[in-house]
């Protein structure tokens, strides 16, 4: 976990953006894994509601169990992504999607769209399937954490940018897109996405 927090630049930028948003909204972390989301926003200052859900209930056990004592407390449940509470506020997905299949993608990226309040953003960071070296380095890096047992589901769809973009765009989002590797070998891309007017939806 301190490695993870040391090196992987996800959650200083996405903190960032939630914070930047203009009014404290609820998060919906969708995969949280061991909630070091939430546990970050709280100690960098967000005290709206979080929700953590990961289908992995070892994870969320280890993830309750290191949040103890933060205020406001954190929530995390095991659960289906297959079937969202109802939410309004920022969502968020942290190297999720590839765990799912095509459909299954579409399905969850239209859900999460429905659950975005009107400031909301829904904050994607994920793989991205090229031809880069970093893309076949996340790929091998993916089956070695499948074959030792950590992760429950192999990777199943690595989605090309132009994919993933033209599915948050069909659910009425603007999107900006950028690099978040930072100091890591991962072909990861950090996705945000808002409701779009017509007047200001593009592509970036």
């Amino acid at each position: 976990m301190r490695g993870k927090l040391r090196h992987d630049p996800a959650f200083a930028a996405i903190s960032a953006l939630v914070s930047d948003a203009g009014v404290t909204l609820p998060v919906l972390d969708l995969g949280c894994g061991m909630g070091l989301l939430g546990q970050w926003l709280r100690e960098h200052g967000h005290h709206g509601d979080y929700l953590g859900i990961d289908h992995d209930p070892r994870k969320v056990a280890a993830g309750r169990a290191a949040a103890r004592g933060l205020q406001p407390p954190i929530e995390m449940r095991a659960g289906d992504l297959a079937a969202l509470p109802p939410w309004r506020g920022h969502v968020v997905l942290l190297d999720v999607l590839h765990y799912l299949d095509r459909d299954a993608q579409v399905t969850l990226l239209a859900a999460a769209a429905g659950r975005l309040a009107g400031d909301g953003l829904l904050l994607i960071r994920g793989v991205l399937r090229d031809r880069s070296w970093r893309c076949r380095v996340t790929l091998a890096a993916e089956y070695l954490l499948a074959f030792a047992g950590w992760m429950r589901t192999p990777a199943r769809h690595v989605p090309t940018r132009a994919e993933l973009e033209a599915v948050l765009t069909d659910a009425g989002l603007g999107i900006s897109a950028r690099p978040l590797w930072g100091h890591t070998p991962f072909n990861s891309w950090l996705f945000v996405a808002r409701r779009a007017s017509p007047a200001s939806a593009q592509r970036s």
